[in-house]
């Protein structure tokens, strides 16, 4: 399995030196706390005006274009892209790398996870240890659960291969241009190909 079964990116992504395509996707997932810390290093400190509501950690770029909420926490280490809105109440936790143009919606929270460009996550969900390719959209209410009720290790299954992480926490690898619908909630270390679509927590094909 690897990332480019899922996702285009070119070598213009300022990420594309730490998250390599012929990698399994879900080994992205150890390697976002360094890739952040060593952007940032290389990057100057972001000048920009924060609305007074809106907490914003240690350690996070924002681009200056990217639309600020009256309210939202925003924690470090993160990097968040041109024309990405952030909407009220979000929540970005540590270790998380938002693309261009995206969107993160009201009363969302994501921790440890890249979303490609143009992803949205626009209304009340969880994101966490996850990968979502470009343009994929999550319904309202989606939850992509990344640990199992037993706290055992994850593992994957991918076209026949069964692939032991000795990680706790995978959420979802989505490629792009995947849709997932309304209240679907996705269990840990699910993998779904481009141009999914899931319609209450079922695969359908069209």
């Amino acid at each position: 399995m690897t990332s480019r079964e899922f996702f285009e990116v070119d070598k213009s992504w300022q990420f594309a030196k730490y998250f390599g395509l012929d990698e399994n996707p879900v080994f992205w997932l150890q390697k976002i706390n360094f890739a952040i810390a060593d952007m940032l290093s290389a990057l100057p400190m972001s000048k920009r005006e924060i609305p007074p509501g809106c907490h914003v950690g240690k350690n996070v770029f924002i681009h200056k274009s990217v639309q600020l909420p009256p309210i939202c926490i925003i924690e470090g280490p993160a990097y968040i892209d041109e024309g990405t809105s952030i909407r009220p109440f979000a929540y970005v936790r540590e270790n998380v790398i938002i693309g261009k143009n995206c969107l993160i919606g009201n009363s969302c929270e994501l921790k440890n996870s890249i979303l490609l460009d143009n992803a949205q996550v626009p209304h009340f969900n969880y994101v966490g240890d996850s990968v979502l390719g470009n343009f994929v959209h999550l319904g309202a209410g989606v939850i992509l659960a990344n640990l199992r009720l037993d706290r055992k290790d994850i593992v994957v299954h991918h076209g026949g291969e069964r692939i032991e992480t000795g990680m706790k926490k995978i959420g979802a690898i989505i490629g792009d241009h995947s849709e997932i619908s309304c209240n679907s909630v996705i269990n840990p270390g699910t993998i779904l190909p481009k141009n999914s679509v899931i319609i209450n927590g079922q695969v359908k094909k069209f």
